[in-house]
């Protein structure tokens, strides 16, 4: 009789990849990224366990949008006061905070629960092509983008 493998949080292997955003675009970058933090690209996948692995972003702010999108996209943020919504479009949070762009996209492909939250802890984005996990010795993620 064969059993099906579930992997336990101690047992599951962690790497650290780094991905260069220059050039890609937004969602299909945040798809692929979502993949490697949730662990699905690995044969121990199980649903209710972290076994994904830690990804490191650079170049966040030389990342595309297709078409208009710039403009015409919309973030919607309220500060809690009556009247209190703010909306900025896709080019302003390009400029201000290229960040949190890719965690946005990156954070919506994730499950909207504890494991969601521990999967997103494992997520660093830098605008710039410098970052502080040299000593983790990431290796470079091939990311796909037709």
């Amino acid at each position: 009789m064969k059993d099906t493998y579930i992997a336990k949080a101690g047992d599951v292997e962690r790497k650290w990849y780094i991905v260069d955003a220059e050039g890609k675009t937004v969602g299909r970058l945040a798809a692929q990224i979502a993949t490697v933090l949730r662990g699905k690209n690995k044969p121990v996948f199980t649903p209710h366990v972290d076994t994904g692995d830690f990804v490191i972003v650079i170049n966040a702010a030389k990342a595309v949008f297709t078409g208009k999108k710039l403009r015409k996209k919309v973030y919607f943020h309220h500060t809690g006061y009556l009247g209190g919504g703010k909306y900025e479009t896709a080019g302003d949070w390009m400029r201000k905070f290229p960040e949190r762009v890719i965690e946005h996209a990156v954070k919506g492909m994730l499950p909207k629960n504890k494991l969601g939250a521990d999967l997103f802890r494992k997520l660093h984005v830098f605008a710039g092509d410098k970052h502080p996990y040299a000593a983790q010795k990431p290796e470079e993620l091939k990311i796909e983008t037709r």
